[in-house]
């Protein structure tokens, strides 16, 4: 058997971002396999996980950044890199985290640029599944539910509703873009409240699961003008748009957003992909809303980044079987890994970043 390739699991440094990529429990995994692991020092720290509980783990603390570049062979993070990561990054290593590289030229071309090879999270595919995507998808589903909630409250700026309603005042209305792994979650969670949910897409069979979820969950063919129709008195529009590995389409024009009630909250899980949502433009946790038409709205790109802990424990889970296939070599022998790779040896592979 080949050596193994050496794991670093790197702190984050985009603003506001605290998860981390492998818990402790994972890092053990790995170490018991003869996998030689480092972890940049306290970079589990915002999550709740220590340096001490990690190199009880088994792992190498690296003092800083630099070191942990030098040391490691495959990269695991969460987000995509940012300069302070691309200026430590070599043709030798093998990145593994979310890229989002379709609405974003310029990181394609700056790993293009280094000449490494990077396999995207959200691009790695079971069958019709995105295992790797789908634990943040449920999460931001939920946060985006609890999030509007929030907006809608008059000291926020918003309609001053209570989302769920009361005896004697009606609940509100929300409107769910998009019926997949995201959108089922905002609309359950929207649900749970005692809302009204319209949810569309364009798979029956989607809406037919979504419908199922809940009694008060309508689903609807996401023609052009029922959007607009459902959104003209919306209290919550949640964007939930996904096309694997592509940006997502703009479903929802300036003029529809312009249609909704003054005060109204609008949260576009698909900024990662570009937005799906013509007004939307991406922010984050240290300023995550804007006012545009007389709606907020809130394009947070790491939004499962408000629950740290929980998204560290569900993340790390999805993603330890393709680390230890990647650490054991297996980059092209395991197919949803192969099909994952976004860019190899400096040039773009994924077919949705050449169209």
């Amino acid at each position: 058997m080949s050596k193994m390739l050496k794991v670093g699991v790197l702190k984050e440094i985009k603003p506001m971002e605290a998860r981390i990529a492998l818990v402790p429990h994972a890092v053990a995994e790995l170490v018991a396999m003869g996998c030689e692991v480092w972890v940049q020092s306290s970079a589990g720290e915002l999550s709740g996980f220590t340096d001490e509980e990690y190199l009880n783990a088994g792992a190498h603390l690296a003092a800083d950044a630099v070191e942990l570049f030098a040391r490691a062979e495959l990269i695991v993070k969460v987000k995509e890199p940012i300069q302070g990561d691309l200026d430590l990054l070599q043709p030798h290593h093998l990145l593994f985290c979310y890229l989002h590289l379709a609405p974003n030229p310029t990181l394609t071309t700056a790993l293009c640029d280094i000449g490494l090879t990077a396999v995207a999270f959200e691009t790695v595919q079971e069958g019709k599944r995105l295992p790797l995507l789908a634990p943040m998808s449920e999460i931001a589903g939920r946060v985006s539910v609890q999030a509007g909630i929030h907006y809608l409250h008059r000291s926020m700026g918003g309609k001053g509703i209570l989302l769920g309603g009361v005896p004697g005042a009606e609940p509100g209305k929300v409107v769910v873009i998009g019926a997949g792994v995201a959108g089922q979650n905002a609309a359950l969670a929207a649900a749970a409240t005692g809302a009204q949910v319209v949810a569309f897409d364009r798979s029956a069979d989607a809406l037919r699961t979504i419908e199922a979820m809940a009694p008060n969950i309508t689903g609807v063919y996401s023609y052009q003008g029922a959007i607009a129709k459902a959104m003209e008195d919306a209290d919550l529009v949640v964007g939930a748009v996904l096309i694997p590995g592509a940006k997502a389409p703009r479903l929802v024009t300036r003029e529809m957003v312009a249609g909704m009630p003054d005060g109204g909250v609008i949260v576009d899980i698909s900024i990662d992909q570009g937005g799906c949502i013509e007004t939307m433009r991406a922010t984050d946790y240290r300023d995550p809303v804007f006012t545009e038409e007389g709606v907020i709205h809130m394009g947070v790109t790491n939004m499962p980044g408000a629950v740290p802990r929980t998204a560290s424990e569900a993340l790390s889970g999805a993603i330890l079987s393709y680390v230890q296939r990647l650490a054991l070599g297996q980059l092209k022998e395991y197919g949803p890994l192969s099909d994952g790779i976004n860019v190899s040896g400096g040039k773009i592979v994924l077919p949705a970043l050449l169209e």
